[in-house]
């Protein structure tokens, strides 16, 4: 007989994710595949969308984000074709070749996909665009890289002082900049990057510490001109560029296996190997916070698949042991605090986050929503400024939380609950389907309990 660990239950289509510990031998174990990397399917798409002839990605994450990506450029000209994770063929248009659509551009709940596409609408002349996003889309900051833009000659008008979405954009031809960003951010790289790849001459981005390189790697990869200065966390482009469509790879999202690492790492007897992820160093400070906190996680079979990094990793539990965490590594696992928060929660010690004051412009404000819904479940933990403390070894119970439309926060909550007694209510739990389509099919596939 096999206890149900694992079930939903959908109202309204609205999903709730029941996780009910029996308490009997509960552990993780298996090989688990998980889904392609979010932020090089967004940039295969893009880049492919843009460029000249054909290319082709293998492993796309089958998201909702990357299909806000493929609406927005299949409505700009682009021919994608139905999207799925054994093959997508892109036929791209070319630099500065992209259509006027004749309807608003939606960008659902992807800043990426908004931001991203700001640096190539941008610096499309005589081209008038809108963009939108749903309700948390529409409140989250597009000042970070409008303010840029602008000052490469761009003109783009929104909502309170041209800083929120719904968004306006008529094109122009760019110049290119040298931009000190006040913030190390992957998305304010890229739509620079995208937009310099128009511009005549070398356009430079300066970053304050290093964020994740997949635009970098992938420019280069199309046939872009980029100069990376890793002293000062540069990153040059010379435009005007020609990129050539490529066949992409797409590996494993370490944001997703984060989930996983911190699963079998605290439940008892637990055993995982994760396969097929993607290890790209500036992706990898959740594998070194993990490891500071005396988790047993191996990498094995590393390989290198189109240009980016990737292994297998077996993770066992662990007896955890709290660290701090802040500072430069910070940009490297910014979207794994929330699932940190939860392997904290089971430490010896008490944990502190800081400098992670992004967390409250993200799809939640994450800081707040994990400590408020933590809390619920019996959690110590403190909210800060830029961050949280949170002091490990206290029991937990189930009870009703909600994941406030974030996906991250969803699939964290679901993660604490394996450890809580009774049974954990997450409400608006269809909210993983912006990342993780797949996570609660997983989910039950690794939580069974046997009952003899």
């Amino acid at each position: 007989m096999v206890a149900t660990v694992v079930s939903t239950k959908i109202t309204n289509s609205q999903e709730t994710l029941i996780i009910q510990n029996p308490k009997l031998g509960l552990s993780l174990c298996g090989n688990i595949s998980i889904p392609g990397d979010k932020s090089i399917s967004h940039r295969a798409l893009m880049l492919g969308a843009i460029a000249q002839g054909q290319t082709n990605i293998q492993g796309l994450l089958l998201g909702a984000d990357p299909y806000s990506t493929a609406g927005c450029f299949s409505l700009l000209g682009a021919n994608i074709s139905q999207l799925n994770s054994e093959f997508v063929q892109v036929d791209g248009v070319g630099l500065l070749n992209l259509t006027e659509p004749s309807c608003v551009l939606d960008c659902g709940n992807s800043g990426t996909t908004m931001r991203l596409m700001l640096g190539i609408l941008a610096s499309h002349p005589e081209h008038f665009f809108t963009v939108t996003g749903d309700s948390s889309l529409v409140q989250r900051p597009m000042s970070r890289v409008i303010q840029p833009l602008t000052e490469m000659g761009a003109q783009i008008w929104g909502r309170k002082g041209n800083s929120l979405a719904p968004l306006a954009i008529q094109g122009q031809k760019l110049r290119p900049i040298h931009y000190y960003s006040p913030i190390a951010s992957a998305q304010v790289k890229s739509c620079i990057l995208l937009a310099g790849l128009m511009a005549e001459g070398k356009t430079t981005i300066t970053e304050p510490a290093l964020s994740r390189d997949h635009s970098e790697r992938m420019l280069k990869a199309f046939g872009a001109e980029i100069q990376v200065d890793p002293e000062t966390n540069s990153v040059t482009v010379t435009g005007p560029a020609q990129l050539k469509g490529q066949d992409v790879v797409v590996p494993g999202d370490i944001s997703s296996a984060a989930f996983w690492l911190v699963a079998a790492a605290i439940v008892p007897g637990s055993e995982l190997v994760i396969e097929n992820v993607g290890v790209n160093s500036t992706r990898t400070g959740i594998l070194e916070v993990l490891e500071r906190m005396e988790v047993d996680i191996r990498q094995e079979n590393h390989r290198v698949v189109a240009g980016e990094p990737v292994a297998d990793l077996r993770v066992c539990y662990s007896s955890l042991k709290a660290c701090e965490i802040s500072g430069s590594i910070i940009p490297r696992l910014i979207d794994e605090i929330p699932i940190l928060a939860v392997a904290a929660m089971f430490a010896e010690g008490t944990t502190v986050i800081r400098d992670a004051a992004e967390l409250r412009v993200k799809e939640s404000d994450r800081l707040a929503v994990m400590a408020t819904q933590l809390q619920k479940l019996g959690a110590k933990i403190i909210e800060l400024p830029d961050g949280l403390e949170i002091t490990g070894g206290v029991s937990i119970t189930g009870t009703d939380v909600e994941s406030n439309g974030d996906h991250r926060v969803a699939m964290s909550l679901a993660i604490a609950a394996l450890n809580a007694t009774g049974i954990t209510n997450i409400h608006h739990a269809e909210t993983v389907n912006i990342s993780y389509p797949s996570f609660v099919q997983t989910l039950q596939q690794v939580c069974t309990s046997n009952i003899n």
